[in-house]
């Protein structure tokens, strides 16, 4: 075995040693760039692929997690200081559902499920287990904080007050709860949001009203709406009709900008636009009163009444004969007569047509509106078209206003709301000449950068060219002067095989080569 190991030792180092300088360098950094690809390969192929299942962990539950792992001997990787734990992305989804099917993950907090997991069987005391309940009253609070939207951590802190028989409602202390809320970076909270906290507590916890909760974050504290006299409260509101405004003034100067612009050119046209908005919502009721259409104005008639009285009667005057009875008047002349009488009256009652309109105004009507145009004074040189753009800007802003109450056929107080400038733009002389020759400049340096190109990639591939020749001519061998014995001086056999001894021993490769050319003569 050591005989044949020995062998092998002796044929590869005259295969080493027959090879040449160039040979060697190149069977050395094959076989070196083989065993890296080998080692590369192999690392590639049992590498473990890890991908983050936990983040933002409190490190009561990165304890809980990293000791299910151990025991259950899968690897993994901690980043984020501690916050984040990575597993093999194989098997990540299974141990996702495992952790979160044993309740590892508490956010930092047990909820009432405590009560379940350190139950005594001897009970507790009562103190024992009011400490208990508030403990757990705090953990549920801190878990529904933490699945709100934006919330990265929490702590909750609740105080209850002791019950007394002896005080009475008033008297008695009232809850409290103080909130420390950390939100993810960049995430800022609506005040809907910070109502949401808010009402949250103050439903999870017994007797506990607005004015007793404090919510709080690391820029400072978070107010409910109704303590800041319910400005904070419409704050969404505001917003809304902010982004509103915005979107119709963005909207409207857009629609300028696509009919000017195909006239002057984007570049020579600036637009401003400016509004003001009503956002009020008014209801109104309008009862209206009609009579009937032909009718002489006239209603319905509902009832009538027609009255029509006559009466007939006499009566006596004075006078008579003259001194014919006991209590007649000497002298005064007796007379009677008969007299009648009619009179009618009608009565109707009529019914006129009623209409009730309820009238809901619409909010965002646009109250006013100006419009500021500037142009490129080479693209507007001459009067009729100044004249004709303010003319259609002057329409535009008529009909937008139409609603808005004004007088809109006030040509004169229409053109005060339109501006139209003619001015140089900064830097529109150089951009002109630009934009006149840019074609021809830029066909000029690109085809001088295509000849740049070219030169150098011609003379490095000419190097290159040259370089490799170059080491061609290095790596063949050089012509090999053979030693000469000059066999005809030598007297005998004797002097030929000693001359022929000493040059083996002096030099072996020049008698290598020596017997090769005898061979190649013969």
């Amino acid at each position: 075995m050591n005989e044949r190991i020995a062998q092998y030792r002796v044929r590869l180092t005259q295969f080493w040693s027959q090879m040449g300088r160039k040979q060697k360098i190149w069977l050395g950094a094959s076989i070196a760039g083989l065993l890296l690809t080998i080692i590369l390969l192999t690392i590639v192929f049992t590498r473990t692929e890890y991908e983050i299942a936990f983040q933002s962990l409190d490190t009561a539950d990165a304890a809980a997690i990293m000791t299910y792992l151990d025991s259950s001997g899968i690897p993994y990787e901690l980043s984020g200081n501690g916050k984040n734990i990575s597993v093999p992305s194989t098997d990540a989804a299974r141990i996702k559902v495992d952790v979160g099917s044993q309740g590892l993950v508490q956010n930092g907090s047990l909820g009432f499920e405590a009560f379940t997991t350190s139950s005594s069987a001897f009970g507790s005391t009562e103190n024992e287990f009011n400490v208990k309940y508030l403990n757990a009253l705090n953990g549920e609070i801190q878990q529904l904080l933490n699945a709100m939207q934006g919330i990265e951590s929490s702590k909750v802190l609740v105080n209850l007050p002791e019950e007394s028989v002896f005080l009475s409602t008033e008297e008695a202390k009232q809850a409290s709860a103080s909130i420390m809320l950390k939100f993810t970076t960049g995430y800022r909270p609506s005040q809907k949001e910070v109502d949401g906290y808010y009402n949250l507590v103050k439903t999870a916890v017994p007797n506990l009203a607005i004015k007793d909760i404090t919510v709080s974050s690391p820029e400072g504290e978070l107010s409910f709406s109704e303590e800041t006299g319910g400005i904070a409260g419409n704050t969404v509101a505001i917003e809304s009709q902010f982004v509103i405004q915005k979107k119709y003034e963005s909207e409207l100067k857009k629609s300028i900008q696509e009919f000017l612009g195909a006239i002057v050119g984007p570049e020579n046209l600036v637009i401003q636009v400016s509004s003001s908005m009503n956002f009020d919502k008014k209801s109104s009721q309008e009862s209206v009163v009609r009579p009937l259409d032909n009718n002489d104005n006239n209603g319905i008639i509902l009832s009538e009444e027609i009255v029509n009285n006559s009466s007939t009667g006499g009566s006596d005057q004075n006078g008579g004969v003259a001194g014919t009875g006991e209590t007649d008047v000497p002298g005064y002349e007796a007379a009677s007569s008969t007299e009648s009488s009619e009179s009618s009256s009608i009565i109707r009652n009529y019914d006129v047509t009623r209409i009730i309109n309820n009238i809901d105004s619409a909010p965002y009507v646009l109250k006013d509106l100006s419009i500021s145009i500037g142009i490129e004074q080479s693209e507007l040189n001459d009067e009729a078209s100044k004249a004709a753009i303010m003319s259609a800007m002057t329409a535009l802003v008529r009909s937008q206003l139409a609603d808005s109450g004004q007088d809109v056929n006030d040509d004169v107080m229409m053109e005060k709301k339109v501006t139209l400038i003619a001015r140089t733009f900064s830097g529109s002389s150089s951009a002109s000449n630009t934009g006149l020759m840019s074609t021809p400049w830029l066909i000029g340096i690109g085809g001088a950068a295509l000849a740049i190109i070219a030169g150098l990639i011609y003379a490095l591939a000419r190097r290159r060219k040259k370089q490799v020749q170059e080491e061609v001519e290095m790596s063949q061998p050089a012509p090999i002067e053979y030693p000469t014995l000059d066999m005809e001086n030598v007297n005998n056999d004797s002097q030929a095989r000693k001359n022929l001894e000493t040059l083996a021993k002096r030099k072996p490769d020049e008698f290598v080569n020596l017997l090769r050319t005898w061979l190649a003569d013969e």
